[in-house]
């Protein structure tokens, strides 16, 4: 079975309402991070065209139950990778920028369901909680949880996107790797890591 080929560079297209009905708190324009400061200069919210349109069904299909969508995270310039690496380098939570992370290609997304007051619904830990009990399949949190995870889990899987074991906010485009690492310049997005 032959790879698929490398994705040329294409810009990327910002997800915000009236055309994406998401709520976004982007956890790393604000201190509210595991690294405790702002990583990125702007609080923006971009993907792949591919990943954008996966995006738009997830949201037809939380609506249909009634849910939002609310995004901590999608594209994250290849410097803010950086950042976060050399804050906290622990490849089970985060992509080690040599490789390079699925969200600095623009085809991941990190986030979780709102009802329709604006209040997440309860999925067993934050996000970005670095810990075991963030797995899918964790056996610690409770049955609530557990049902909101699988649902998100149902949501984003039938609307294409693969999902990362280790957290069950985190979302991306099958064949990740085909699309390819940007910098901020080459995104145009002007997000640039704070340093």
């Amino acid at each position: 079975m032959s790879l698929p080929e490398m994705k040329p560079i294409v810009p990327l297209v910002e997800i915000k309402p009236p055309a994406f009905d998401v709520d976004i708190h982007i956890a790393y324009a604000t201190a509210d991070n595991f690294t405790d400061a702002p990583v990125y200069s702007r609080p923006a919210c971009y993907l792949h065209p591919d990943a954008a349109d996966a995006l738009a069904k997830a949201i037809q299909y939380a609506a249909e139950l009634d849910l939002r969508l609310k995004i901590f995270d999608a594209y994250r310039p290849t410097e803010a990778q950086w950042a976060l690496w050399n804050h906290t380098p622990d490849p089970d939570f985060l992509a080690n920028p040599e490789r390079g992370s699925p969200h600095s290609r623009g085809v991941a997304v990190d986030l979780t369901l709102i009802d329709r007051y604006g209040s997440e619904l309860p999925m067993g830990t934050a996000f970005d909680a670095f810990t075991p009990l963030s797995h899918h399949g964790a056996t610690g949190v409770s049955a609530e949880a557990k049902k909101n995870r699988l649902l998100l889990l149902g949501i984003m899987t039938s609307a294409g996107f693969d999902f990362y074991r280790n957290e069950w906010w985190h979302y991306q485009l099958f064949h990740s790797r085909t699309y390819p690492l940007l910098s901020d310049q080459e995104a145009g997005t002007h997000m640039m890591a704070h340093h």
